[in-house]
């Protein structure tokens, strides 16, 4: 048998889902399959450079993006945040269990091949541009998601 696809679409924006993205995305192209996760809305910070990026926005747009966090490394946690307590004590407990961070994760992920696709109509509602998001990125409509979906024998949502 071939290698099959796997498809995972990363809505959430907090550090427990994406690590839960990221694990299944690394285990499955560990195992040959092929994987794509397609980035939209509030996982689109995710993929966000730490720092600012020149961009052009509206007003709305940027008081958007200062509102949300910048990459991977300041996400919070879906539950028991603690206005970010949560997310450093997670940190912290993952350490000493010698579990990956988020951004090791990640560029696992891409070591492996995964394809980590942003989803243009959230960028354009999120007032996000390629500048402002890290590299190595492919960028695609929903459709582009569906067709892949539909090759797929497994689709998640996260």
């Amino acid at each position: 048998m071939g290698s099959t696809k796997k498809t995972i679409i990363v809505f959430s924006g907090d550090l427990d889902k994406a690590m839960a993205a990221f694990i299944i995305a690394n285990g499955a192209a560990a195992m040959g399959d092929e994987v794509t996760m397609f980035f939209t809305f509030w996982g689109l910070n995710i993929l966000r450079r730490p720092g600012k990026a020149p961009a052009k926005k509206s007003l709305l747009q940027a008081m958007f993006g200062a509102m949300m966090p910048r990459g991977a490394g300041r996400l919070g946690l879906s539950k028991m945040n603690f206005g970010g307590m949560g997310a450093g004590m997670m940190k912290t407990v993952m350490k000493s269990k010698k579990v990956a961070t988020l951004p090791e994760l990640m560029a696992s992920a891409r070591e492996q091949g995964v394809k980590l696709v942003v989803c243009t109509m959230s960028m354009d509602v999120m007032g996000f541009s390629e500048a402002e998001l890290i590299d190595g990125l492919e960028f695609a409509g929903v459709a582009s998601y569906l067709g892949e979906a539909d090759e797929a024998n497994v689709n998640l949502f996260i």
